[in-house]
């Protein structure tokens, strides 16, 4: 049971990052850029969140949709366009240096203190399943990455804008040539990710009911390592990466010695330095990613 129980914590915490380094993934599959300022996107949504805490619960979540999406195009519209054909390392530096704006416009609008908000607390109440006490937003966690990365792998491989997708990313130039809006297609990109954003939103809001304008930087920095695990540009891979680190970082919980327990990220970290020496492609290679790579 102990076993279990550990397996689905794991799966939990996994779901958060996989979902995480799915936005991460898909818009570095798109255009090759390593979008550092994501987290900023979950960050602001959870304002929103706290700020429409009082409406009813579907209208604060779409309010919280609503403008994290805008705010993604409005970041590539008014920042990464500008740049989009500057080299891989100006794209990346240009997104660190967006994440640092948000954050202090944040700071200087809310302040740097922890913020509290009670949402949707009745998801956080235990389910007994077989023995075993579940967090309802555990479930959802899981239900959600297993649910919102199987529709996005069917969205890219059997729609119209999904092999557009795959045009850009494969060639841009030649897709520009055959009549693909590439602006267009990187638009739906950045929506997409918009929306795992607010997803990611929710269910951490949910569950720990607090935020701070630097929160957004955690998980983008395990979401990254989970992309780099899992495989720059491969969906199914992001996932596979995001709860192995989950995994990992709840298996490090449980084993480590309580004076060690705060530095678990620094083993998490190492596995990606490992990963890169030993497959610095991923466990599940793309194409075009390893080229961009």
């Amino acid at each position: 049971m102990t076993l279990l129980q550990m397996l689905i914590d794991a799966a939990s915490v996994g779901g958060l990052y996989a979902l995480t380094a799915i936005g991460i993934g898909l818009i570095f599959g798109v255009i090759g850029l390593v979008n550092f300022a994501y987290g900023e996107y979950i960050m602001v949504g959870a304002y929103v969140l706290l700020l429409s805490a009082g409406l009813y619960w579907p209208f604060a979540i779409g309010a919280v949709l609503v403008f994290v999406v805008l705010f993604a195009l409005a970041s590539d519209f008014l920042v990464f366009r500008q740049v989009r054909r500057a080299p891989p390392e100006t794209l990346m530096i240009v997104s660190f240096g967006l994440s640092f704006m948000i954050q202090h416009i944040w700071v200087v609008m809310f302040g740097s203190l922890t913020k509290t908000v009670n949402f949707l607390p009745a998801i956080n109440r235990s389910v007994e399943i077989a023995g075993l006490r579940i967090a309802g937003v555990s479930l959802l966690q899981i239900a959600a990455t297993v649910v919102l990365t199987t529709v996005l792998a069917l969205f890219i491989k059997y729609t119209r804008i999904g092999y557009q997708m795959r045009a850009v990313s494969e060639n841009p130039r030649m897709a520009r040539l055959v009549g693909v809006n590439s602006n267009w297609v990187i638009a739906v990109a950045f929506a997409i990710s918009a929306v795992l954003a607010v997803t990611v939103t929710v269910l951490f809001v949910a569950q720990t009911g607090s935020m701070t304008p630097f929160f957004g930087v955690s998980l983008t920095m395990i979401g990254f390592v989970a992309t780099v695990i899992g495989g720059m540009g491969s969906l199914p891979g992001c996932a596979l990466g995001g709860f192995l680190v989950g995994a990992v970082t709840t298996i490090l919980q449980m084993v480590l010695p309580p004076h060690l327990q705060p530095f678990r990220e620094a083993f998490v970290f190492t596995s990606v330095i490992l990963m890169l020496l030993v497959r610095p492609q991923g466990l599940i290679a793309v194409r075009s990613a390893w080229e961009r790579v």
